[in-house]
């Protein structure tokens, strides 16, 4: 049997479910609550049918999906929208440009969007062919409460001590997917440690660390933000207090580190955005979201209600490849009010599009189902938006050290006016590949839960 998918229901579900929401229970379905899924009786047939067909109405690239595409020869929802991504052709691009749309269990998504995992809570990256470093640590995960900190080097993993790019996918496995390990560390001291690691659940808190430098009679801000999903009540208190905190201090310059956010709320993006703004961009368009031709009822134009009294005429982003899809429109949004700079060791992920959770049988399927374009219309860049300064990512350092790599060359920036040197280019090609590999099971997305209509 097909579930109803077509516009008219599609068009009330999509008024229900693009409503403001930060918490678990507000994640929308069919009923608009989390805790209410189909019965389970829905048979497997109809939810890949249902699939397919709410793709075919919502879908950016709706019109490119052939009229022979079989649901039924994939395994669940998230296969077919891993199938469909190929049917996203756009002009000046080759191959097809969506690499996101997918498929998630609606149990799975709601501790994801909330902030919630159930891991080690400890990432990794290399720095050279045999250097493998904690590159971020959750701090109430049960990495974090063990002490692990970024920049500690991995010797050895469940007793292995192959610790190469060659063996990426055994590294990604150990430290993302399983449910308990061993690990041996040298910490920067030089001394080595011993950690067994057992998953278990937590909350994230995205916020790394902010501070302060005076350097040269500049007071310099330093903002490390890892995600734009999670508890929203907390984020927008911890803007609050991390951007006030930044306007008493008379701070001159700031740095916001994004290098491994890959998204999240557009509505934290927004928010943040409204912090960051100068004054003179209060009431300016910040952005507009366009659907595809049968949803332009949908397409929406929002502006900026400047926060605080922070105003800054340029700001300094640290990003990578792993800065995605909401970090990006941040950035893309600021971009022609401000003096954006942007430094780290590569282009950013390229991911000017976004989507929004629908409900079908168990779970939640996300075909990317919009576009965003910033005040002066730019947009599409699915390449990434390129650095003004690459440099090496300082996984040899904590976040904040004034040492590490990224930090130092956007500081160095603001204090002489020229960046610095770059250093291991090579180095920094031959790693991004396996580190992608690493970074695969990253959330990348721009989430839009708001009500349109």
């Amino acid at each position: 049997m097909l579930l109803k998918p077509q516009r008219l229901l599609l068009a009330s579900f999509v008024s229900l479910a693009l409503l403001q929401a930060c918490k678990k229970s507000d994640v929308p379905n069919n009923q608009g609550s989390s805790s209410t899924t189909t019965p389970a009786t829905t048979s497997a047939s109809a939810i890949k049918d249902s699939t397919l067909a709410y793709s075919k109405d919502v879908y950016l690239w709706y019109n490119q999906i052939p009229t022979t595409f079989n649901a039924q020869t994939y395994a669940d929802p998230a296969a077919i929208m891993t199938a469909l991504r190929q049917y996203s052709t756009e002009p000046g691009f080759t191959g097809p440009v969506d690499k996101w749309s997918f498929g998630m269990k609606q149990t799975d998504w709601n501790n994801l969007s909330n902030g919630v995992s159930a891991d080690f809570g400890m990432n990794v990256f290399f720095r050279a062919q045999g250097d493998l470093r904690v590159k971020s640590v959750e701090r109430f995960s049960p990495a974090g409460i063990a002490g692990i900190r970024r920049g500690w080097r991995i010797t050895k993993i469940n007793g292995s001590t192959n610790i190469t790019t060659t063996n990426a996918d055994f590294i990604s496995n150990a430290v993302w997917s399983s449910n308990s390990g061993s690990f041996t560390f040298t910490k920067p001291d030089g001394s080595s440690v011993d950690v067994n690691l057992t998953a278990a659940s937590y909350q994230e808190h995205p916020i790394y660390l902010d501070t302060v430098y005076n350097i040269n009679s500049k007071k310099i801000g330093y903002f490390s933000l890892n995600s734009f999903l999670g508890d929203t009540t907390e984020l927008y208190n911890e803007f609050s207090r991390v951007f006030g905190g930044f306007a008493n201090a008379g701070v001159s310059d700031l740095i916001v580190d994004l290098r491994y956010n890959g998204g999240g709320y557009v509505t934290v993006q927004q928010k943040l955005a409204d912090w960051l703004a100068p004054s003179a961009a209060n009431g300016q368009l910040m952005m507009k979201e366009q659907f595809n031709d049968k949803y332009t009822d949908y397409n929406s134009t929002d502006y900026f209600q400047k926060l605080g009294s922070l105003n800054l005429p340029r700001i300094y982003f640290i990003v990578s490849h792993s800065t995605a899809s909401a970090s990006e429109l941040l950035i893309n949004n600021l971009k022609p009010f401000m003096n954006v700079q942007l430094v780290g060791p590569g282009d950013t992920y390229g991911k000017p599009v976004g989507f929004f959770p629908i409900p079908v049988g168990d779970w939640y399927i996300f075909p990317v189902s919009f576009r965003s374009t910033n005040n002066q219309g730019q947009g599409n860049y699915f390449n990434g938006l390129s650095l003004n300064n690459q440099v090496a990512d300082g996984l040899d350092k904590d976040w904040g050290d004034l040492n590490e790599a990224c930090l130092q060359s956007a500081i160095t920036n603001i204090t002489t006016g020229t960046y610095r040197t770059m250093q291991n280019v090579d180095q920094i090609v031959q790693m991004k590949s396996v580190n992608d590999v690493l970074d695969a099971p990253a959330f990348k997305g721009a989430i839009e839960l708001r009500k349109k209509k």
